[in-house]
């Protein structure tokens, strides 16, 4: 088991709790990093390989992504040790006893994540009142549905076209990790004149350089099936999309998949991370050193956590969207305004955006 206090700093954590429940074989861990802006807001990972670092690490990001989009909320995360293909009655079992031992938690409120969904939620929801991320026929904002998070990297991507002399129109792209996040972003690129030349998951990657058809691959996905079941397309195996040349490269999976190992194989302009801490810091330094402009995870991907905030609140799904667009290309564009002029990397100036906003709410309660 890690030191999780060598992560620790002034920042946080605030709490962080160990879960074992030997009469539904629960394992899990919530790390509840910062809360002086208000409750944490983080989402739930089911995966066999989670682990406590990657759960701190992941609260972090929520830390300073709802720091840098301006939300009252502070930043946690929650990893459940499991597979998330288990069989319904199980899952649901695991999730509503998950709810249960983070129910006297009050400043944790639950969102979908890798290996869990909207159904999830309305099973936390249903045993401790607090969840975003519901089904709309309780009241929730489909976040998988609208894309938001997919919407919000599109809007990245306007933006930081513009610091590395890019024209969307006809721009490639290349998705690693084409789920919830990564077919919407595909969607709303495509929709913009962009081309999907290459997208990944766990069993493949298709390259194509004349263009996938996102709506198939997506309807490929739906019914449980890989972008590598496709007819069309040339098929490698999974990280191949490492090598496909591109304009903007997308990771939208796991976290670091992207390393000093094999940063050196990526061929593009524009990196816009869609995944949650998805590039190490040593890839991110090589990157920058090759002039390849990268969108910091906590920048780019606030669309989800923007529209869980605004769904707890009552709000709307065009609502919603509308800060999406306006809080990510606000925050895109003074974060990459001052890399430009200070030479620094985009994640140095995001993070300081994100700190400064974080400690003028510590200095306001009670925290510090």
């Amino acid at each position: 088991m890690e030191d999780i206090f060598t992560f620790a700093d002034d920042l946080g954590p605030a709490k962080i709790m160990h879960i074992t429940e030997r009469s539904t074989g629960l394992k899990a861990v919530l790390v509840v990093d910062n809360v002086a802006a208000g409750p944490s807001i983080g989402g739930v990972r089911m995966a066999p390989d989670v682990s406590t670092a990657e759960c701190f690490r992941l609260a972090r990001a929520m830390t300073l992504k709802n720091a840098a989009a301006a939300l009252p909320h502070g930043g946690g995360k929650a990893v459940i040790f499991a597979d998330r293909r288990m069989d319904a009655g199980d899952k649901q079992r695991l999730m509503r006893a998950f709810a249960c031992a983070v129910g006297d938690v009050r400043d944790y409120i639950a969102g979908p994540d890798m290996g869990t969904d909207e159904t999830c939620m309305a099973w936390v929801r249903d045993e401790n009142g607090r969840a975003v991320g519901l089904p709309p026929e309780i009241g929730g904002i489909p976040l998988d549905e609208i894309g938001a998070t997919g919407f919000g990297l599109s809007k990245v991507a306007e933006v930081a076209a513009r610091y590395c002399d890019l024209d969307l129109s006809g721009a490639r792209v290349a998705v690693q990790g084409f789920g919830s996040v990564g077919r919407h972003a595909a969607r709303f690129l495509t929709e913009a004149g962009a081309v999907l030349v290459a997208a990944a998951d766990s069993k493949g990657t298709l390259v194509d350089s004349d263009g996938l058809d996102v709506a198939a691959l997506t309807a490929l996905k739906r019914a449980g099936k890989s972008v590598a079941d496709h007819k069309t397309g040339e098929k490698k195996g999974s990280d191949a999309v490492l090598d496909v040349a591109c304009d903007i490269w997308i990771p939208a999976a796991r976290p670091d998949v992207l390393t000093k190992d094999n940063v050196d194989r990526l061929n593009t302009r524009l990196v816009i991370q869609g995944a949650n801490i998805p590039v190490t810091a040593e890839a991110e330094a090589v990157l920058h050193a090759r002039g390849v402009l990268s969108v910091p995870d906590f920048i780019a991907n606030a669309g989800g956590v923007i529209c869980g905030a605004v769904e707890y609140r009552g709000g709307t799904e065009v609502q919603a969207l509308a800060i999406i667009e306006e809080k990510v290309r606000q925050n895109t564009e003074q974060v990459l305004a001052e890399a430009q002029a200070k030479g620094i990397q985009p994640r140095l100036a995001a993070v300081a955006l994100a700190e400064r906003r974080v400690r003028a709410a510590m200095a306001l309660t009670r925290w510090s």
